[in-house]
C-alpha cells in the first residue's frame, strides 16, 4: 500500500553566508518520503533564494497535489517546478533502486576569501587537489592576487573558480590582470565571470582562462554546443529539475567532450549525500562541487560521512502531509 509523507525543515547557517546580496540565515526546505511495499525512498525540495526561479512557497503546494495523486494509485506527471521534480523524481529513483547507493564523498574544498584556511584543509589531502573559489564578491584585483597566491604556492593546485555573472569585461581584465600567465592553465574553468556571454566569451579568448557555463543552462535560448574556451558545464540539480533531465544534461555535455559537474545548490546533508550518488552515477571521473555543508550548523536526516554537525531526526520536522 503507497504512503507518502511531507516535512518542512529549517537548518540553522553559519553567520556571514551572503547570496546575490542576501544573508542566508536559515536554509528552508521540505522532505518527501515514497513508501510503497516495504520499499522506501526520500527527495528534498529547497529552492535557493536569489537562484531559483520559484519559492518554497511555490513549491509546496504542487508537491503536495503531485503526492496525493500518487498516494492514491496515479501515475502524476512530475510539475515544472524544478526543485519539486528533482525532489520527487530522486524519491521515486530511490524508492524503485534506479539511483545507485555508490557514492562520490569527495568534495572540491569550498574558499570563500581566507587561503590561510584553504592551505589548512588541502594539506595532506590524497589524491587530486581540486578547490573552488567564489570570486567576485570583493574587488577584482584582490580576487586575482588571492588566486595567483593559491596557485602559486600549490604546484599540484587545480582551481575552479565561480563569479555568478559579477563582472563587467574590465573588472574581469583586473582579475585576470594578477593572475601570471603561468599558473592560468591551472584554472580548470571559472564559472560565467560576466554579465553576459559573449562578455564572458571574449573574456576566454582574451586571457586564455577556460570557462564553464552554469546560468546559462537554466536560460531559454541555451543550446548544448562546443565553443572555443568552453571546458565544463555545472550542473545544479535542484535548479535544473527531474533527474532524467539532470541525466539528458549530463549526456549532453559528454557528448561534446565537456566536463559536466554536479554541484549544490546548498542543499541540506539529506540532499548532498543523493548528489554524490548521482555524481558517482553520472559524472564518475570528474570530483563534484558538494562543499556546502560547512556553511550549516545543522545535518538533515541522513549524516554526511565524517562530518561532526549535530544531525536533526525526521520526528523533530514538521508534517505537513
Amino acid at each position: 500500500m503507497r504512503a507518502a509523507q511531507l516535512y518542512r525543515y529549517q537548518l540553522p547557517m553559519n553567520a556571514g553566508v551572503v547570496l546575490r546580496e542576501r544573508r542566508l540565515k536559515t536554509r528552508d526546505g521540505l522532505l518527501v518520503r515514497l513508501s510503497d511495499d516495504g520499499r522506501e525512498g526520500w527527495g528534498e525540495i529547497a529552492p535557493l533564494p536569489g537562484f531559483s526561479a520559484e519559492t518554497l512557497e511555490d513549491a509546496l503546494p504542487a508537491a503536495r497535489d503531485w503526492l496525493m495523486a500518487w498516494r492514491a494509485g496515479d501515475a502524476p506527471p512530475l510539475p515544472a517546478i524544478a526543485s519539486v521534480a528533482f525532489g520527487l523524481s530522486c524519491a521515486q529513483a530511490e524508492l524503485d533502486g534506479t539511483l545507485p547507493q555508490a557514492a562520490d564523498y569527495r568534495a572540491a574544498p569550498l574558499c570563500t576569501g581566507d587561503p590561510d584556511e584553504l592551505f589548512a584543509r588541502l594539506d595532506g589531502l590524497p589524491g587530486e587537489k581540486v578547490a573552488k573559489v567564489k570570486v567576485g564578491l570583493y574587488e577584482a584585483v584582490r580576487d586575482g592576487m588571492v588566486v595567483n597566491l593559491l596557485l602559486e604556492a600549490l604546484p599540484d593546485l587545480t582551481l575552479r573558480l565561480d563569479a555568478n555573472r559579477a563582472w563587467t569585461p574590465q573588472k574581469a581584465q583586473q582579475f585576470a590582470k594578477y593572475v601570471d600567465p603561468a599558473h592560468r592553465p591551472r584554472i580548470a574553468f571559472i564559472e560565467e565571470p560576466c554579465k553576459t556571454r559573449d562578455d564572458t566569451r571574449a573574456f576566454a579568448a582574451e586571457t586564455g582562462i577556460a570557462i564553464a557555463w552554469d546560468e546559462s543552462l537554466r536560460e531559454a535560448d541555451f543550446t548544448f554546443a562546443a565553443e572555443p574556451g568552453l571546458r565544463a558545464v555545472v550542473i545544479k540539480p535542484t535548479l535544473t529539475g527531474s533527474l532524467q533531465k539532470v541525466r539528458q544534461q549530463v549526456a549532453q555535455a559528454h557528448a561534446l567532450g565537456l566536463t559536466a559537474v554536479i554541484s549544490s545548490s546548498i542543499e541540506s546533508s539529506l540532499g548532498l549525500t543523493q548528489l554524490a550518488r548521482i555524481a558517482a552515477w553520472l559524472t564518475p571521473q570528474t570530483i563534484p562541487g558538494l562543499d556546502t555543508l560547512s556553511l550549516m550548523r545543522a545535518q538533515l536526516v541522513r549524516r554526511w560521512p565524517a562530518s561532526t554537525l549535530p544531525c536533526v531526526i525526521v520526528e523533530t520536522l514538521e508534517p505537513l502531509l
